[in-house]
């Protein structure tokens, strides 16, 4: 049975699989007093303008799409929850970035609610991994 985030998931898929991505799954920690107010007002998480990755700040100065990640009822009721909001930026180095906000935590906390998911492979050269800047 096909389901509506069925039809978007794969509509999200075709639209970046031509794209090669370079997967990082790292925590980023937002820079205090560059949220977005009006987001959180709204209730959405609001996007800061600047992030720390490693030692490295990474300044958002463009966002090119959003969208969101629902996920079902781990407790089997049925329902569908908003698990992540997902931002594609540009970065004022250039570089182009999937980040998401982990809006569900459950058991288990994380430390971190964003993340840097993924790197564009077409920009992932102009800025190192802040564990490679350690390993040099």
């Amino acid at each position: 049975m096909t389901t509506w985030s069925n039809v978007i998931a794969t509509k999200w898929w075709r639209s970046f699989s031509d794209m090669s991505l370079s997967f990082v799954s790292e925590p980023l920690r937002p820079v205090d007093a560059s949220f977005d107010t009006a987001a959180m007002a709204q209730g959405e998480p609001g996007l800061p303008q600047k992030f720390l990755w490693g030692k490295q700040e990474l300044e958002i100065v463009e966002v090119l799409e959003r969208w969101k990640d629902y996920g079902d009822c781990k407790h089997g009721s049925g329902e569908r929850y908003l698990r992540k909001h997902y931002f594609r930026v540009r970065t004022s180095q250039g570089l182009v970035a999937r980040i998401y906000f982990q809006r569900s935590f459950g058991r288990a906390r994380a430390t971190s609610r964003w993340w840097l998911h993924s790197v564009e492979a077409d920009t992932d050269k102009r800025l190192a991994s802040p564990e490679s800047e350690l390993n040099h």
